[in-house]
Protein backbone atom coordinates (compact mmCIF):
# COMPACT_ATOMS: atom_id res chain seq x y z
CA UNK A 1 0.00 0.00 0.00
CA UNK A 2 1.43 3.39 -1.01
CA UNK A 3 0.65 6.21 1.39
CA UNK A 4 0.46 9.90 0.51
CA UNK A 5 2.80 11.78 2.80
CA UNK A 6 1.58 15.28 3.72
CA UNK A 7 4.04 17.91 2.47
CA UNK A 8 4.09 19.65 5.85
CA UNK A 9 5.07 16.49 7.70
CA UNK A 10 8.57 15.14 7.37
CA UNK A 11 9.10 11.40 7.43
CA UNK A 12 11.01 11.84 10.70
CA UNK A 13 8.04 13.53 12.36
CA UNK A 14 5.71 10.79 11.12
CA UNK A 15 8.09 8.18 12.48
CA UNK A 16 8.30 9.91 15.88
CA UNK A 17 4.51 10.15 16.05
CA UNK A 18 4.08 6.42 15.51
CA UNK A 19 6.88 5.77 17.98
CA UNK A 20 5.18 7.97 20.58
CA UNK A 21 2.03 5.85 20.37
CA UNK A 22 4.07 2.67 20.73
CA UNK A 23 5.50 4.27 23.88
CA UNK A 24 2.03 5.13 25.17
CA UNK A 25 0.87 1.57 24.61
CA UNK A 26 3.99 0.17 26.31
CA UNK A 27 3.47 2.35 29.39
CA UNK A 28 -0.17 1.27 29.71
CA UNK A 29 0.68 -2.39 29.24
CA UNK A 30 3.55 -2.44 31.75
CA UNK A 31 1.48 -0.58 34.32
CA UNK A 32 -1.17 -3.28 34.08
CA UNK A 33 1.30 -6.19 34.12
CA UNK A 34 3.31 -4.82 37.06
CA UNK A 35 0.21 -4.68 39.27
CA UNK A 36 -1.17 -8.15 38.49
CA UNK A 37 0.03 -9.65 41.82
CA UNK A 38 -1.79 -6.80 43.61
CA UNK A 39 -4.91 -7.29 41.50
CA UNK A 40 -4.80 -11.03 42.25
CA UNK A 41 -4.50 -10.25 45.96
CA UNK A 42 -7.07 -7.44 46.06
CA UNK A 43 -9.76 -9.59 44.47
CA UNK A 44 -8.83 -12.67 46.56
CA UNK A 45 -7.99 -14.87 43.56
CA UNK A 46 -6.18 -17.69 45.37
CA UNK A 47 -6.26 -20.56 42.85
CA UNK A 48 -3.78 -20.51 39.96
CA UNK A 49 -6.49 -21.93 37.72
CA UNK A 50 -8.98 -19.24 38.72
CA UNK A 51 -6.34 -16.60 38.03
CA UNK A 52 -5.71 -18.24 34.66
CA UNK A 53 -9.42 -18.11 33.89
CA UNK A 54 -9.47 -14.39 34.67
CA UNK A 55 -6.52 -13.86 32.33
CA UNK A 56 -8.35 -15.99 29.75
CA UNK A 57 -10.83 -13.13 29.25
CA UNK A 58 -8.07 -11.01 27.70
CA UNK A 59 -7.42 -13.33 24.71
CA UNK A 60 -11.17 -13.74 24.30
CA UNK A 61 -11.28 -9.97 23.88
CA UNK A 62 -8.33 -10.16 21.48
CA UNK A 63 -10.22 -12.68 19.38
CA UNK A 64 -13.27 -10.40 19.22
CA UNK A 65 -10.95 -7.61 18.09
CA UNK A 66 -9.88 -9.48 14.94
CA UNK A 67 -13.13 -9.03 12.95
CA UNK A 68 -13.54 -5.53 14.39
CA UNK A 69 -10.19 -4.28 13.16
CA UNK A 70 -10.62 -6.24 9.92
CA UNK A 71 -13.86 -4.31 9.38
CA UNK A 72 -12.48 -0.90 10.32
CA UNK A 73 -9.12 -0.86 8.51
CA UNK A 74 -10.41 -0.96 4.91
CA UNK A 75 -13.30 1.41 5.68
CA UNK A 76 -11.92 4.20 7.84
CA UNK A 77 -8.17 3.61 7.41
CA UNK A 78 -5.44 2.74 9.90
CA UNK A 79 -5.13 6.32 11.20
CA UNK A 80 -8.64 6.50 12.62
CA UNK A 81 -8.50 2.85 13.65
CA UNK A 82 -5.37 3.61 15.69
CA UNK A 83 -7.15 6.51 17.40
CA UNK A 84 -10.13 4.35 18.40
CA UNK A 85 -7.93 1.44 19.45
CA UNK A 86 -5.27 3.12 21.56
CA UNK A 87 -7.74 5.48 23.23
CA UNK A 88 -9.90 2.49 24.18
CA UNK A 89 -6.82 0.62 25.40
CA UNK A 90 -5.80 3.53 27.61
CA UNK A 91 -9.25 4.03 29.12
CA UNK A 92 -9.76 0.29 29.71
CA UNK A 93 -6.56 0.29 31.81
CA UNK A 94 -8.11 2.93 34.05
CA UNK A 95 -11.34 0.90 34.21
CA UNK A 96 -9.42 -1.96 35.85
CA UNK A 97 -8.73 0.26 38.86
CA UNK A 98 -12.39 1.32 39.13
CA UNK A 99 -14.03 -2.10 39.26
CA UNK A 100 -15.64 -2.95 42.63
CA UNK A 101 -15.88 -6.73 42.21
CA UNK A 102 -14.54 -9.71 40.25
CA UNK A 103 -17.33 -9.47 37.65
CA UNK A 104 -16.48 -5.86 36.85
CA UNK A 105 -12.80 -6.78 36.73
CA UNK A 106 -13.57 -9.51 34.21
CA UNK A 107 -15.44 -7.02 31.99
CA UNK A 108 -12.54 -4.57 32.18
CA UNK A 109 -10.04 -7.32 31.29
CA UNK A 110 -12.22 -8.33 28.32
CA UNK A 111 -12.29 -4.75 27.00
CA UNK A 112 -8.56 -4.43 27.68
CA UNK A 113 -8.01 -7.46 25.41
CA UNK A 114 -10.19 -6.07 22.62
CA UNK A 115 -8.42 -2.73 22.43
CA UNK A 116 -5.00 -4.34 23.00
CA UNK A 117 -5.22 -6.41 19.80
CA UNK A 118 -6.87 -3.64 17.83
CA UNK A 119 -3.97 -1.36 18.79
CA UNK A 120 -1.39 -4.03 17.93
CA UNK A 121 -2.74 -4.58 14.41
CA UNK A 122 -3.55 -0.97 13.49
CA UNK A 123 -0.39 0.54 14.98
CA UNK A 124 1.86 -2.06 13.35
CA UNK A 125 0.14 -1.34 10.04
CA UNK A 126 1.31 2.25 10.50
CA UNK A 127 4.82 1.04 11.40
CA UNK A 128 5.12 -1.09 8.26
CA UNK A 129 4.07 1.87 6.10
CA UNK A 130 6.70 4.07 7.75
CA UNK A 131 9.29 1.38 7.05
CA UNK A 132 8.29 1.47 3.40
CA UNK A 133 8.73 5.26 3.34
CA UNK A 134 12.26 4.86 4.71
CA UNK A 135 13.06 1.94 2.43
CA UNK A 136 15.01 0.06 5.09
CA UNK A 137 14.22 -2.16 8.13
CA UNK A 138 13.17 0.09 11.01
CA UNK A 139 10.22 -1.79 12.51
CA UNK A 140 12.42 -3.12 15.30
CA UNK A 141 12.97 0.47 16.47
CA UNK A 142 9.23 0.89 17.02
CA UNK A 143 9.12 -2.32 19.03
CA UNK A 144 12.23 -1.21 20.89
CA UNK A 145 10.46 2.02 21.85
CA UNK A 146 7.51 -0.03 23.10
CA UNK A 147 9.90 -2.18 25.13
CA UNK A 148 11.70 0.88 26.53
CA UNK A 149 8.35 2.32 27.60
CA UNK A 150 7.45 -1.04 29.11
CA UNK A 151 10.74 -1.01 31.04
CA UNK A 152 9.96 2.47 32.33
CA UNK A 153 6.42 1.36 33.11
CA UNK A 154 7.75 -1.66 34.98
CA UNK A 155 10.10 0.58 36.98
CA UNK A 156 7.23 2.95 37.76
CA UNK A 157 5.10 0.00 38.82
CA UNK A 158 7.92 -1.38 40.98
CA UNK A 159 8.24 2.02 42.64
CA UNK A 160 4.49 2.44 43.12
CA UNK A 161 4.23 -0.99 44.75
CA UNK A 162 7.07 -0.31 47.18
CA UNK A 163 5.69 3.17 47.96
CA UNK A 164 2.28 1.56 48.65
CA UNK A 165 0.54 3.65 45.99
CA UNK A 166 -2.79 2.10 44.95
CA UNK A 167 -3.70 1.04 41.43
CA UNK A 168 -6.26 3.87 41.08
CA UNK A 169 -3.66 6.66 41.42
CA UNK A 170 -1.06 4.66 39.48
CA UNK A 171 -3.35 3.96 36.52
CA UNK A 172 -4.81 7.50 36.54
CA UNK A 173 -1.33 9.02 36.09
CA UNK A 174 -0.47 6.67 33.23
CA UNK A 175 -3.85 7.20 31.55
CA UNK A 176 -3.44 10.98 31.54
CA UNK A 177 0.10 10.74 30.14
CA UNK A 178 -0.99 8.35 27.39
CA UNK A 179 -3.98 10.50 26.37
CA UNK A 180 -1.71 13.55 26.07
CA UNK A 181 0.65 11.58 23.80
CA UNK A 182 -2.28 10.52 21.61
CA UNK A 183 -3.59 14.09 21.38
CA UNK A 184 -0.21 15.51 20.34
CA UNK A 185 0.80 12.87 17.79
CA UNK A 186 -2.41 11.68 16.14
CA UNK A 187 -2.38 14.26 13.33
CA UNK A 188 1.02 13.06 12.11
CA UNK A 189 -0.08 9.47 11.43
CA UNK A 190 -0.33 8.20 7.87
CA UNK A 191 -3.77 8.57 6.32
CA UNK A 192 -4.50 5.02 5.12
CA UNK A 193 -7.84 5.85 3.56
CA UNK A 194 -10.40 3.49 2.04
CA UNK A 195 -9.54 5.01 -1.36
CA UNK A 196 -5.93 3.94 -0.91
CA UNK A 197 -7.05 0.41 -0.12
CA UNK A 198 -9.31 0.35 -3.19
CA UNK A 199 -6.49 1.66 -5.36
CA UNK A 200 -4.26 -1.15 -4.14
CA UNK A 201 -6.92 -3.71 -4.92
CA UNK A 202 -7.22 -2.42 -8.49
CA UNK A 203 -3.57 -3.28 -9.10
CA UNK A 204 -4.16 -6.92 -8.16
CA UNK A 205 -5.24 -9.51 -10.73
CA UNK A 206 -9.02 -9.78 -10.90
CA UNK A 207 -9.85 -13.35 -10.04
CA UNK A 208 -13.36 -14.49 -9.40
CA UNK A 209 -13.71 -15.77 -5.85
CA UNK A 210 -14.22 -19.50 -5.53
CA UNK A 211 -15.28 -19.90 -1.96
CA UNK A 212 -12.65 -20.18 0.74
CA UNK A 213 -9.11 -19.35 -0.36
CA UNK A 214 -6.12 -20.51 1.63
CA UNK A 215 -3.79 -17.69 2.71
CA UNK A 216 -0.17 -17.69 1.70
CA UNK A 217 1.91 -20.52 3.14
CA UNK A 218 4.27 -17.85 4.46
CA UNK A 219 1.50 -16.25 6.52
CA UNK A 220 0.45 -19.61 7.98
CA UNK A 221 4.02 -20.37 9.06
CA UNK A 222 4.54 -16.90 10.49
CA UNK A 223 1.17 -17.15 12.24
CA UNK A 224 2.23 -20.41 13.91
CA UNK A 225 5.50 -18.88 15.13
CA UNK A 226 3.51 -15.90 16.37
CA UNK A 227 1.14 -18.26 18.18
CA UNK A 228 4.04 -19.89 20.06
CA UNK A 229 5.62 -16.51 20.78
CA UNK A 230 2.36 -15.23 22.25
CA UNK A 231 2.16 -18.17 24.64
CA UNK A 232 5.67 -17.30 25.82
CA UNK A 233 4.96 -13.57 26.01
CA UNK A 234 1.65 -13.95 27.82
CA UNK A 235 3.19 -16.35 30.32
CA UNK A 236 5.88 -13.82 31.14
CA UNK A 237 3.55 -10.83 31.10
CA UNK A 238 0.91 -12.38 33.33
CA UNK A 239 2.86 -14.79 35.53
CA UNK A 240 6.43 -13.49 35.95
CA UNK A 241 5.93 -11.51 39.16
CA UNK A 242 3.44 -14.11 40.37
CA UNK A 243 6.23 -16.68 39.85
CA UNK A 244 8.61 -14.65 42.01
CA UNK A 245 5.88 -14.18 44.60
CA UNK A 246 4.60 -17.77 44.75
CA UNK A 247 7.52 -20.04 43.78
CA UNK A 248 10.54 -18.10 45.01
CA UNK A 249 8.62 -16.51 47.92
CA UNK A 250 10.40 -13.22 47.29
CA UNK A 251 9.29 -10.08 49.16
CA UNK A 252 7.95 -7.14 47.16
CA UNK A 253 11.38 -5.50 47.10
CA UNK A 254 12.82 -8.55 45.26
CA UNK A 255 9.92 -9.28 42.91
CA UNK A 256 11.89 -8.19 39.86
CA UNK A 257 10.91 -10.91 37.39
CA UNK A 258 8.80 -8.76 35.08
CA UNK A 259 11.28 -5.88 35.34
CA UNK A 260 14.39 -7.84 34.29
CA UNK A 261 12.41 -9.59 31.55
CA UNK A 262 11.33 -6.26 30.09
CA UNK A 263 14.83 -4.78 30.35
CA UNK A 264 16.23 -7.62 28.25
CA UNK A 265 13.29 -7.49 25.88
CA UNK A 266 14.13 -3.84 25.23
CA UNK A 267 17.86 -4.59 24.91
CA UNK A 268 17.18 -7.38 22.44
CA UNK A 269 14.99 -5.17 20.26
CA UNK A 270 17.72 -2.55 20.16
CA UNK A 271 20.05 -5.26 18.81
CA UNK A 272 17.59 -6.80 16.33
CA UNK A 273 18.56 -4.68 13.31
CA UNK A 274 22.23 -5.43 14.05
CA UNK A 275 21.38 -9.15 14.15
CA UNK A 276 19.86 -8.89 10.65
CA UNK A 277 23.24 -7.76 9.34
CA UNK A 278 24.88 -10.93 10.63
CA UNK A 279 22.19 -13.58 10.13
CA UNK A 280 19.21 -14.23 7.93
CA UNK A 281 15.90 -13.49 9.60
CA UNK A 282 15.16 -17.20 9.64
CA UNK A 283 18.35 -17.77 11.67
CA UNK A 284 17.37 -14.95 14.04
CA UNK A 285 14.12 -16.81 14.78
CA UNK A 286 16.05 -20.03 15.50
CA UNK A 287 18.42 -18.25 17.90
CA UNK A 288 15.41 -16.68 19.60
CA UNK A 289 13.81 -20.09 20.09
CA UNK A 290 17.01 -21.45 21.63
CA UNK A 291 17.28 -18.56 24.11
CA UNK A 292 13.63 -19.02 25.12
CA UNK A 293 14.16 -22.73 25.74
CA UNK A 294 17.34 -22.24 27.76
CA UNK A 295 15.79 -19.43 29.80
CA UNK A 296 12.75 -21.43 30.86
CA UNK A 297 14.87 -24.49 31.68
CA UNK A 298 17.09 -22.28 33.85
CA UNK A 299 14.15 -20.84 35.78
CA UNK A 300 12.14 -24.05 36.13
CA UNK A 301 14.81 -26.66 36.87
CA UNK A 302 17.74 -24.82 38.45
CA UNK A 303 15.51 -23.24 41.09
CA UNK A 304 15.82 -26.43 43.13
CA UNK A 305 19.64 -26.21 43.20
CA UNK A 306 19.60 -22.94 45.18
CA UNK A 307 19.61 -22.91 48.97
CA UNK A 308 19.17 -19.19 49.67
CA UNK A 309 16.61 -16.63 48.57
CA UNK A 310 19.19 -14.36 46.95
CA UNK A 311 20.60 -17.20 44.83
CA UNK A 312 17.08 -18.17 43.75
CA UNK A 313 16.38 -14.59 42.72
CA UNK A 314 19.65 -14.42 40.75
CA UNK A 315 19.09 -17.75 38.97
CA UNK A 316 15.54 -16.90 37.99
CA UNK A 317 16.52 -13.40 36.94
CA UNK A 318 19.11 -14.90 34.57
CA UNK A 319 16.47 -17.25 33.19
CA UNK A 320 13.98 -14.44 32.70
CA UNK A 321 16.65 -12.30 31.04
CA UNK A 322 17.39 -15.04 28.51
CA UNK A 323 13.69 -15.40 27.76
CA UNK A 324 13.36 -11.64 27.32
CA UNK A 325 16.34 -11.54 24.97
CA UNK A 326 14.94 -14.43 22.94
CA UNK A 327 11.35 -13.25 22.61
CA UNK A 328 12.40 -9.66 21.89
CA UNK A 329 13.17 -10.20 18.22
CA UNK A 330 10.42 -12.66 17.28
CA UNK A 331 7.50 -10.29 16.62
CA UNK A 332 9.58 -7.53 14.92
CA UNK A 333 11.12 -10.20 12.69
CA UNK A 334 7.70 -11.59 11.77
CA UNK A 335 6.43 -8.12 10.83
CA UNK A 336 9.57 -7.39 8.85
CA UNK A 337 9.26 -10.67 6.93
CA UNK A 338 5.66 -9.76 6.06
CA UNK A 339 6.82 -6.42 4.67
CA UNK A 340 9.62 -8.11 2.66
CA UNK A 341 8.01 -11.28 1.34
CA UNK A 342 4.22 -11.28 1.61
CA UNK A 343 2.13 -10.67 -1.51
CA UNK A 344 -0.93 -9.95 0.64
CA UNK A 345 -1.83 -6.34 1.60
CA UNK A 346 -0.24 -5.53 4.96
CA UNK A 347 -3.44 -4.97 6.94
CA UNK A 348 -4.94 -8.19 5.58
CA UNK A 349 -1.72 -10.14 6.18
CA UNK A 350 -1.53 -9.03 9.82
CA UNK A 351 -5.20 -9.89 10.33
CA UNK A 352 -4.63 -13.40 8.92
CA UNK A 353 -1.61 -13.93 11.15
CA UNK A 354 -3.50 -12.62 14.15
CA UNK A 355 -6.37 -15.01 13.37
CA UNK A 356 -3.93 -17.93 13.54
CA UNK A 357 -1.96 -16.72 16.53
CA UNK A 358 -4.89 -15.75 18.76
CA UNK A 359 -4.94 -19.35 20.04
CA UNK A 360 -1.67 -18.63 21.85
CA UNK A 361 -3.10 -16.17 24.38
CA UNK A 362 -6.09 -18.50 24.84
CA UNK A 363 -3.84 -21.44 25.66
CA UNK A 364 -1.33 -19.61 27.89
CA UNK A 365 -3.43 -18.77 30.98
CA UNK A 366 -5.25 -22.12 31.05
CA UNK A 367 -2.07 -24.13 30.41
CA UNK A 368 -0.03 -22.37 33.09
CA UNK A 369 -2.93 -22.26 35.54
CA UNK A 370 -3.88 -25.93 35.21
CA UNK A 371 -0.30 -27.28 35.39
CA UNK A 372 0.55 -24.93 38.25
CA UNK A 373 -2.43 -26.13 40.29
CA UNK A 374 -1.65 -29.80 39.70
CA UNK A 375 2.16 -29.98 39.56
CA UNK A 376 3.58 -26.57 40.47
CA UNK A 377 4.33 -23.41 38.52
CA UNK A 378 7.93 -24.42 37.79
CA UNK A 379 6.65 -27.38 35.73
CA UNK A 380 4.25 -25.08 33.90
CA UNK A 381 7.22 -22.88 33.02
CA UNK A 382 9.15 -25.88 31.73
CA UNK A 383 6.22 -26.83 29.49
CA UNK A 384 6.10 -23.32 28.03
CA UNK A 385 9.87 -23.38 27.52
CA UNK A 386 9.58 -26.37 25.20
CA UNK A 387 7.73 -24.12 22.77
CA UNK A 388 11.04 -22.37 22.12
CA UNK A 389 12.19 -25.65 20.59
CA UNK A 390 9.08 -25.65 18.39
CA UNK A 391 10.01 -22.21 17.06
CA UNK A 392 13.44 -23.58 16.12
CA UNK A 393 11.85 -26.49 14.25
CA UNK A 394 9.32 -24.38 12.31
CA UNK A 395 11.99 -21.88 11.24
CA UNK A 396 14.37 -24.68 10.25
CA UNK A 397 11.83 -26.56 8.13
CA UNK A 398 10.24 -23.52 6.44
CA UNK A 399 11.26 -23.13 2.80
CA UNK A 400 9.40 -19.85 2.36
CA UNK A 401 11.58 -18.13 4.99
CA UNK A 402 14.75 -18.77 3.05
CA UNK A 403 16.25 -15.86 1.15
Amino acid sequence: MTEIQPASHSKQRIRYAVMALFIAQGLCFASWASRLPDIKKDFSVESYLHYGLLMFLIPIGKFVAIPLVGFLLPRIGSKKTVLISITGFTLSLFMVSLMPDITGLGIAMFLFGIFWNMTDISLNTQAIEVERIYGKPIIATFHASWSLAACIGALIGYGMINLKVGTFVHFAIITIAALIAILINYKYLQEATPKAVQAEKKTEPKIKPKGFRMPETLLIQLGLVWLLALIVENTMFEWSDVYFQSVIKAPESLQVGFLVFMIMMFSGRMLTNFAYRIWQKKTVLQIAGALILIGFVTSSLFIHTADTLIIKVIINSIGFMLIGLGISCVVPTLYSIVGDKSKTPVGTALTIMSSISFVGPLVAPLLVGAISDSHGMEWAYLAVGLLGGCIIVIAALSKTLRK
